[in-house]
């Protein structure tokens, strides 16, 4: 492991696996597969092709593609010239990519539709060029021409612990979304790491559920390129769909978060598909009851582990183990991967006791090094020593197993996706008809948590749920949509008069019987 690290980067992660295994099958979507063979050659066009037109060592390139052949193109091109991909999620609205592009200084993005791209590209300096992927458009270099055979160019040199693979963008506690800057080794070590503990091999067929600009799928691109496996790339999630894959591809492992597994396991066809093939899986971003747990390992064949990690983690931070039992899984996310420390930490940044609740600090390869042209930010989490403090509350017991038990910020977590609260309240207090809101995330059943935003309207406004949430619809991407609004007289505050979360949401919750 250690070797690998000083030697490879992503690229060449990729190269030393196509030497091993150019005819075997690399990506299976829709109705494309694709050879590793293929996806190298592929991959060589494309990186010439940004050589020629300027892209240089450390310039930024956004993918604002949704699942796709040539997002993982583009992910491999972008790496081999020694430039810095950034994914966009598709369905951002203008305001929230505008924000991105600008922040990092986007100099090429690839679309996957003509949408706003060519009014940033307008009114944007740094953004320089627009691949269009799937559609034709003026303005828009077409993917297809793009990829004709150009000139060779020499390799890029990589320094894996310093430079850059991707700027992955999260938000934070003030709603101002922070570019987490992770290195070719981070993402290559817990990628491998973790890999390492699911016992990954050149066998193995990954069904790839998520989105491929979120860090899990990220992730999971890299684990079956560094054992050789094949991948099985969902165009957009379906359960019906995931189980059919599964028993048609033989699929082995299959990530994914509690929601998807719990739809799975509820389907009314469930039990008429043959998923004998799964060995394993990991399970992250929210908790997993027992229950479920439970009948993941008996009804799908699926001894799944449970992780937990971030976008500033590069992912899996933790993992359980094939040995631990049942209730372990569900009450904990494992223990560090090698090489990874964790400690828990009081207010003071001191080190609590073992079982002592407080908050979660790591330190490793696989950590950010900050966030892209946020100093402040970057000092606000990382320390001198290069701790990195999460946020989330935790405890440690005696073996090393941690418990998550809450989070220090607000962040709600709605299937898999992060939903931070400022961000929205912000927006909802800028419609002409709210005094108040404050956004709070509930238990859900299929969602892990679900938004309900609590408002309190001026007095005979005629404002209603329906008009609230078109308002939403026009600002924000689907999932950030609060699933609930509740129109209250006032919200619950402090002594200070700062509007108390932790009573509106024990009002909420007594509201609904939790």
């Amino acid at each position: 492991m250690n070797q690998l690290q000083k030697t490879l980067n992503v690229s060449n992660t990729l190269k030393e696996t196509v030497s091993k295994y150019y005819d075997k099958e690399a990506i299976v979507i829709g109705e494309k597969r694709i050879t590793y063979g293929g996806l190298e050659l592929d991959v060589t066009k494309l990186a010439n092709k940004l050589i020629d037109i300027g892209v240089q060592s450390g310039d930024r390139v956004g993918i604002a593609l949704q699942n796709s052949a040539e997002f993982i193109v583009a992910f491999y091109a972008i790496a081999r010239v020694g430039a810095v991909m950034i994914p966009i999620n598709p369905f951002f609205s203008k305001e929230e990519c505008t924000y991105i592009v600008e922040q990092s200084q986007i100099k090429v993005i690839f679309c996957g539709e003509k949408g706003y791209f060519r009014e940033l590209h307008d009114e944007i300096d740094s953004l320089k060029m627009l691949i269009s992927v799937g559609f034709e458009e003026k303005d828009f270099i077409s993917y297809t021409e793009f990829m004709t055979s150009g000139r060779d160019n020499q390799a890029v040199f990589v320094e894996p612990k310093e430079d850059l693979f991707a700027i992955m963008f999260t938000s934070g506690t003030t709603g101002r979304p922070k570019g987490a800057m992770l290195t070719h080794e981070n993402v290559l070590y817990s990628t491998m790491s973790a890999g390492k503990v699911m016992q990954c091999s050149q066998e193995d067929i990954f069904l790839i559920p998520n989105p491929l600009f979120h860090i899990m799928g990220i992730t999971f691109i890299l684990r079956a390129a560094c054992c050789g496996g094949k991948l099985i790339i969902m165009e957009k999630y379906s359960v019906s769909k995931a189980l059919e894959l599964i028993e048609e591809e033989k699929v082995s492992v299959h990530p994914g978060v509690p929601t998807m597994f719990t739809l799975e396991l509820n389907h009314p066809d469930f039990h008429k598909y043959d998923l004998s093939s799964l060995r394993t899986g990991e399970m992250a971003a929210a908790p997993c009851p027992v229950e479920v747990v439970q009948r993941i390992r008996t009804e799908m064949n699926c001894n799944v582990l449970i992780a937990y990690g971030s976008t500033e983690t590069s992912a899996t931070l933790t993992i359980t183990d094939f040995n631990d039992k049942d209730e372990l899984r569900s009450e904990t996310v494992g223990r560090a991967i090698p090489g990874v420390e964790i400690k828990i930490v009081d207010e003071n940044r001191e080190t609590c006791k073992a079982g002592q609740v407080g908050e979660l600090a790591c330190k490793g390869p696989g950590i950010t090094k900050g966030y892209f042209n946020m100093p402040d930010e970057t000092a606000k989490a990382i320390d001198p020593e290069g701790w990195f403090y999460t946020g989330d509350m935790a405890t440690i017991d005696k073996s090393g197993y941690v418990r998550i038990v809450g989070r220090k910020k607000e962040m709600i977590i709605r299937g898999g996706f992060n939903i931070y609260p400022r961000e929205l309240e912000e927006s909802l207090h800028q419609h002409p008809d709210i005094v108040h809101a404050a956004v709070i995330g509930l238990p859900d059943e299929i969602f892990g948590e679900k938004t309900c935003a609590c408002i309190v309207l001026k007095e005979r406004s005629q404002v209603n749920k329906e008009s609230l949430m078109e308002y939403m619809e026009q600002r924000f991407v689907k999932y950030k949509v609060p699933d609930e609004f509740v129109f209250l007289e006032d919200l619950p505050v402090t002594p200070s008069g700062k509007i108390s979360k932790l009573k509106l949401k024990d009002e909420m919750k007594q509201r609904r019987g939790f």
